[in-house]
Formats: C-alpha cells, sequence, structure tokens
C-alpha cells in the first residue's frame, strides 16, 4: 500500500468514527450505586412496604441460633424509626438444623403463614446465617418450618418473601 493510499484509509476510518451518530449529551445522573449483598449477617424485619434486611457489621454468630437472638433482639431505635419492626414474639424452645443448604427450624409453638412477614423474617435470617455460616450459595438455601402440631411449612426461600 501506498503511502497516500494509507493517509487516505487512515482519514477515511477516523470519519467514520467520528461521525458515527452519536451526538454529545451532557451529564447525566446515573443514580444510586449498586451495593450488592453485603458481606456480614443481616437481620430481616418488617415494613409496610414489605420485609427488609438490614446489616449488623461486625457481628458474628457461630451457630443458626444465634441469628435468632440477634432477631428476637428487635430493630435499633433508628430503624424503628424508619418504621421496621419485629413481628416476631419469642416462638418458645427452638432447635435448627441444616444440612446442604436444607435448613429446618423446629418451632412447636409457632404457626407458619407464608403471607404473614413473620415468616419471612424467620425464613431471610436463617437463610443469611446459612450462608455465613457454611457457604452455601444463597440460591441454594431451602429453609423449613415444623410448628404447632408437627405441621411442616416449607421449603421455603428468602426471595419468596422479597418480592411482594
Amino acid at each position: 500500500m501506498t503511502r497516500p493510499r494509507a493517509a487516505l484509509t487512515c482519514c477515511v476510518l477516523a470519519l467514520v468514527a467520528v461521525g458515527c451518530g452519536i451526538r454529545p449529551t451532557g451529564v447525566t445522573d446515573g443514580g444510586t450505586a449498586p451495593s450488592g449483598i453485603s458481606k456480614g449477617m443481616r437481620i430481616y424485619f418488617a415494613s409496610d412496604s414489605g420485609l427488609r434486611g438490614v446489616a449488623r457489621p461486625g457481628t458474628k454468630i457461630h451457630d443458626l441460633l444465634g441469628a435468632y437472638k440477634l432477631l428476637l433482639a428487635g430493630p435499633t431505635e433508628e430503624e424503628r424509626a424508619d418504621g421496621l419492626a419485629n413481628l416476631l414474639t419469642d416462638a418458645g424452645p427452638m432447635s435448627v438444623t441444616s444440612h446442604h443448604g436444607d435448613v429446618t427450624i423446629d418451632a412447636p409453638r409457632y404457626v407458619a403463614d407464608p403471607q404473614n412477614q413473620s415468616t419471612g423474617q424467620l425464613v431471610c435470617t436463617f437463610a443469611r446465617a446459612e450462608v455465613l455460616l457454611h457457604g452455601t450459595r444463597p440460591d441454594k438455601v431451602q429453609v423449613t418450618i415444623v410448628g404447632e402440631q408437627g405441621m411442616r411449612a416449607g421449603p421455603y426461600q428468602c426471595q419468596q418473601f422479597l418480592t411482594r
């Protein structure tokens, strides 16, 4: 290729690139930055708009019942002022087991209702604890509640309670 032809080719390519039809725009706001999934423990509380997870940074749990104790402690004063509430009362004696992402809550005094945010609080809080304690992928955790008179409810996944 001769020098003049190479120069002409470069000029044509430059003109095509510059005139590709994209007009300049002013500065646009892209909204808030994506936050992703927090790394620490999350506790789920009820609100008028559905369940909301709140981070408990620096909080370590050593077993699944540790998550339940955090949940029973309820929202902070600031979280309550923001409209969050704990719909759970102490469900009495409870045991929780997990095996490869299948979490079973044995709470003889609890009546599970998939339409109730308190059930979602249990499911989502224990699901998050399972992820932290055993490294299970969040989409693989299933929670079953064995309540009054041995009635089984579930298995549930947290996202069932977050998409209402």
